[in-house]
């Protein structure tokens, strides 16, 4: 009985510590390495779907105390810095007001003009090749559709992805020039009349490098609405899978 006892409170002990070192493990990959994002909203379309599940390279522009669970590493500035290339669909902190996770896409980078001039992005004084492709078709909760103006952008260095453009006279389709601080970068939804984003300078503004959390690379997951991440049953039924191992880089 006693041998029988003390071989339960090893048994019990050994659980709890690999426990311990399974979440000690997961703490580090999402810390160092790779961090899941679920997208919450439609400021991507067409890149990214609300129920899009990605991961998000930790390394790739380096270490800030946001890269760690609830920015709690007392860590100033940036550490093994690598500022973003043109086009790089990132995950950041909110600079202003509440610093949740936003995800968009940097479209200006330290000491960049940027401008939009009738729905057309300038990038220093030079307008963003941009031609129209076939209508975005997209569908309410309740299965209508609506049909979206689409268009593909080309960087100069040759990127390329697609915008959406619900109307020819949104809010921010015609603003001022917008000068990129040193140290900052300037993200942008490529759903372009539905994302707020770098160009409110009063709700988002320049993006701090400080801020960057990490560069997203690939969806892992997606799911359409009809089932929670835990409901595995309606899988079969909720899965976009023609989503999974979409590359975003």
């Amino acid at each position: 009985m006693k041998e029988d006892a003390i071989n339960a409170k090893g048994g019990i002990g050994e659980t709890i510590r690999t426990i311990i070192y399974a979440v000690l493990i997961a703490v580090v990959i999402r810390t160092f390495a790779y961090e899941p994002f679920k997208i919450p909203s439609e400021s991507m379309l067409p890149t990214l779907m609300i129920g899009d599940y990605l991961f998000v390279s930790k390394f790739s522009y380096g270490y800030s105390r946001h890269s760690f669970p609830f920015s709690l590493a007392p860590i100033s500035g940036r550490i093994f810095e690598d500022i973003p290339e043109r086009g790089d669909v990132a995950v950041f902190k909110k600079p202003i007001g509440e610093p949740v996770d936003y995800i968009k896409r940097i479209m200006g980078l330290p000491g960049d003009k940027l401008q939009m001039i009738n729905g057309v992005l300038f990038i220093n004084g030079t307008a963003v090749k941009r031609e129209r492709v076939e209508d975005y078709v997209d569908h309410d909760r309740y299965g209508n559709a609506r049909q979206i103006a689409q268009y593909r952008e080309t960087l100069p260095g040759g990127r390329t992805y697609l915008t959406l453009d619900t109307t020819i006279q949104g809010l921010m389709d015609n603003t001022d020039v917008y000068n990129v601080p040193e140290g900052h970068v300037f993200g942008m939804g490529d759903n372009r009349d539905n994302s707020t984003d770098s160009r409110f300078l009063a709700h988002v503004g320049y993006i701090p490098m400080e801020n960057l959390v990490g560069r997203a690379e690939i969806i892992f997951m997606s799911l359409n609405g009809a089932a929670e991440w835990y409901e595995v049953w309606n899988y079969p039924f909720a899965i976009r899978w023609n989503r999974i191992l979409t590359s975003l880089n």
